[in-house]
């Protein structure tokens, strides 16, 4: 019976040490609280410098329609392009990208069978002006977009336009909610190209790259 007491006695954890170990999981309770709390700062203060370099502008509002998109169909533009002929093309090195776009009052300028410029945008000989291309991401021949999200600030577009190459340095890349409308965020004092489509594994969501011209050739 001793024994017995003496081994009981021995498998009790002394309070001291169950002091330690719950000052030692609140401690580590509390960096990751710290931890998220500063990560949600940064991701607000961020936003909050997005916003503020540029609330003395106009904010550009679009209407765009742009989803994940998942088909096995044929490409049905290929039957297309004998009847009305690409207006220019826009090529992006770093993902393997090269597709035409039609002028912006074209039946195939939209999402559902290229890429398309969007209404109200303006075309690369405008000086500070804007082009805004939407296509969709995901899977099948219309997923014209779905390597976008490879991209990165830095990055090059080149859009050929009326026997000119514009290229373009992304420079800035944000989301936004997919409501059908998309704010452009940019500097109005310079030429811009603006690429749109949804975000991938995440169609509540669409995702804006701003590229800015550096040069002409």
């Amino acid at each position: 019976m001793v024994k017995n007491k003496k081994l009981n006695k021995t498998k009790r954890i002394s309070p001291n040490t169950v002091a330690l170990i719950g000052a030692f999981v609140i401690t580590i309770g509390g960096f990751f609280s710290f931890y998220n709390f500063i990560s949600d700062k940064k991701l607000f203060a961020y936003d909050y410098m997005n916003d503020k370099i540029y609330e003395d502008k106009e904010t550009e509002i679009y209407s765009v329609n742009t989803t994940e998109v998942s088909t096995d169909e044929e490409d049905k533009t290929q039957n297309y392009q004998d009847i009305e002929s690409y207006i220019g093309y826009l090529e992006i090195p770093k993902i393997n990208f090269k597709r035409g776009f039609y002028d912006i009052n074209s039946s195939l300028n939209n999402v559902e069978s290229n890429i398309e410029i969007i209404k109200g945008s303006s075309l690369p000989d405008i000086i500070n002006g804007n082009l805004i291309i939407a296509g969709h991401s995901g899977t099948g021949w219309k997923a014209f977009f779905r390597n976008l999200y490879k991209l990165e600030i830095g990055d090059e577009a080149i859009v050929t336009y009326a026997g000119l190459n514009y290229k373009y340095q992304i420079k800035d890349i944000y989301k936004q909610k997919n409501t059908g409308k998309v704010a452009i965020k940019r500097n109005y004092d310079i030429t811009t190209l603006t690429l749109i489509t949804c975000t991938k594994d995440d169609s509540s969501t669409q995702t804006i790259y701003i590229a800015e011209l550096s040069s002409i050739e």
